[in-house]
């Protein structure tokens, strides 16, 4: 049994990607395979990826898109207030964080943006009710600002606006984007269409409990965030096509691959909408995802744990030093992997 302390590791800050590259697909990628029980690390450039999928294999991607959910604002007695939403719930209602000197109670109103005002209602955990006055992703769009991981120290401007969205963004609701998707360009995803390999979309809206750490260590104790995933028929019937021909499921990102194992818990893949909690730690056994596009993840978080269940602790251990030692960069505007997976169901 692993615990929390096995998933640390010292990260040099400079190492931490502040700023995305000019081109998309011009990003590193380390290939990690580990499947004739002898690892082997090869550095490559990230478009490099069309050489080393095959005509046949199926590409799942995340089309969530990045909501505005950040906003600054004052309540009634003229504290400062900072919201993050973190879930549209309705059209008129969010549950949100909200930081403030003092925690507002119920039927408190809080001006946004100095624009317009919410009301603060039920507390669930550490999120509260927000009731906005109109329609929520129009105010999003027009007031909130994109909210930029906490590791990456600038404010958000009109060059994250575009380069923190993949260039298929298409159902809003995430508060983080799929990190592994941003590597894709429209020219990447004609030279992976013109070889043969075919793509899918899931949806699994990123919370921000996405970049929280883990803080008990013991694992069985941590409980994992929530996160809405939706995964059409059509999605399915894709995957049970590419497996029955013998061809591989490349997940792009952890979101894509955690929306495909929910789904996967009875065995086989299911269409349908549901919340996940899957928590994904070494020694579950994989159902549906065969091979994994994935950034590098921060230390004691939940991710790092499910790409060491995915290709194995000690290969993942193995590659992160490499990558440290080479100088790829790291998190969400960072270089990437290509990991096979090692302990399928």
């Amino acid at each position: 049994m692993y615990s929390l302390s096995d998933f640390d590791f010292d990260l040099p800050p400079e190492l931490i990607a502040q700023l995305p590259l000019a081109e998309r697909s011009a990003s590193r990628l380390l290939q990690v395979d580990a499947q004739s029980g002898n690892l082997a690390l090869t550095d490559r450039r990230f478009a490099d990826v069309v050489d080393l999928l095959s005509p046949g294999d199926l590409l799942v991607f995340n089309d969530t898109r990045v909501l505005k959910a950040r906003f600054f604002g004052v309540k009634e007695t003229g504290g400062k207030v900072e919201v993050l939403v973190e879930r549209v719930l309705d059209s008129r209602s969010v549950h949100a964080q909200v930081r403030a000197s003092k925690s507002p109670p119920a039927g408190t109103q809080i001006r946004l943006a100095d624009a317009f005002d919410v009301i603060v209602g039920e507390r669930y955990g550490e999120f509260y009710t927000l009731q906005f006055p109109s329609d929520v992703f129009e105010l999003l769009e027009q007031y909130g600002s994109l909210p930029l991981p906490p590791y990456i120290e600038h404010e958000a401007d009109e060059f994250d606006e575009t380069r923190y969205q993949t260039v298929y963004a298409k159902e809003p609701g995430a508060v983080a984007a799929p990190t592994a998707g941003l590597h894709f360009d429209e020219t990447l995803l004609d030279k992976l269409k013109a070889k043969g390999i075919d793509t899918a979309f899931v949806t699994l809206h990123v919370g921000a409990g996405t970049f929280q750490p883990v803080r008990v260590e013991n694992l069985s104790e941590h409980k994992m965030h929530s996160e809405w995933y939706t995964i059409a028929q059509e999605t399915v019937d894709k995957v049970r096509a590419v497996k029955a021909a013998g061809g591989k499921v490349v997940a792009v990102g952890t979101t894509s691959m955690r929306a495909l194992e929910s789904a996967s818990q009875s065995g086989t893949l299911e269409a349908g909408s549901a919340d996940t909690r899957l928590f994904i730690t070494p020694g579950y056994a994989f159902k549906t995802v065969d091979r994994l596009i994935t950034n590098f993840h921060l230390p004691k978080s939940t991710l790092l744990m499910l790409v060491s269940a995915f290709a194995g602790y000690d290969n993942i251990r193995a590659a992160y030093a490499h990558a440290i030692a080479h100088q790829y960069r790291f998190f969400s505007y960072g270089d990437a992997m290509l990991l096979t997976c090692t302990h399928h169901a």
